[in-house]
């Protein structure tokens, strides 16, 4: 199409406005290019306590205990476990070990843990040691065995159906950990958590033989029972860690005062729920 020559200063003042406009707005409206994106760490929750990155209280305002169990080399206690906490309508937390998953003597238990509504996560895949018992800031694994290790862990779980946006919470193993396996758990989308300190519960593991170091059932009871009572904020929010087996040696179960704890625990006023489900 032939221009006639007197539109042509028009053309020319229309194009010089448009390109000043142009160049006047912010480059993100020029360019509409989208920009770095978000940081996807789970952002501190003001109802938690956190020690090293891991989440180790919840809402100490709330009378709400989180049950965990951990599994790793035994199981003798779960189907045990399983009818009582079902009989008391209470929801637990089960981390098991990948050896834990993959073993064929665990299939039906864990199943039927998972038909029950219950918490299933991960323990690590070999229950690795993250760290020395006397130098907890140094390391004994690598980002990437770490890294290995987990999702392995997260692979045999993915057998049962449970994939890592329904198990976002880690347990590590031993209950050991530091800063940076805070982190590097993190980067993989997770959030470590471990248990309230102040009771021994997590001492029903023991045996006889470890000397000064033994727990026995009604000891472990009255470690609860008395935190319970002597702290201010008594189990508001507790992670609440036994075992949902233990070494033969171990004769005096703690699990068969499951049921004890869970009704004693009623008549005090707390209730038990998921952590998926607190504030």
């Amino acid at each position: 199409m032939e221009i006639r020559h007197e539109t042509k200063p028009l053309l020319f003042t229309l194009f010089l406005f448009c390109a000043a406009v142009l160049f006047s707005m912010p480059s993100c409206a020029r360019l509409q290019r989208p920009g770095p994106p978000p940081n996807k760490e789970p952002l501190p929750s003001p109802h938690h306590t956190y020690h090293e990155g891991a989440i180790i209280r919840a809402d100490t305002n709330a009378q709400t205990i989180h049950l965990i169990f951990t599994g790793g080399d035994y199981n003798d206690g779960g189907e045990y476990i399983r009818r009582v906490l079902k009989e008391q309508q209470a929801p637990a937390h089960f981390f098991f070990t990948g050896d834990f998953y993959r073993l064929p003597a665990n299939q039906a238990l864990i199943r039927g843990l998972k038909a029950d509504g219950h918490y299933l996560g991960a323990h690590s895949d070999k229950h690795l040691l993250y760290a020395p018992w006397d130098n907890r800031d140094s390391l004994l694994v690598s980002k990437a065995q770490f890294t290995a290790d987990l999702l392995a862990n997260y692979r045999e779980m993915a057998r049962f159906g449970i994939r890592k946006q329904d198990a976002p919470f880690f347990l590590p193993p031993y209950e050991w950990y530091n800063a940076t396996i805070s982190r590097w758990t993190q980067e993989l989308g997770l959030q470590l958590i471990n248990f309230s300190p102040g009771t021994r519960s997590n001492a029903d593991y023991t045996t006889p033989d470890m000397g000064g170091r033994y727990r026995s059932s009604e000891e472990i009871l009255e470690s609860i029972l008395n935190y319970e009572q002597e702290s201010p904020s008594g189990l508001n929010g507790f992670l609440l860690l036994l075992h949902i087996g233990t070494h033969p040696d171990r004769t005096d179960k703690f699990y068969f005062r499951l049921e004890e704890l869970i009704g004693e625990l009623r008549d005090r006023g707390y209730g038990f729920r998921l952590m998926n489900d607190a504030p």
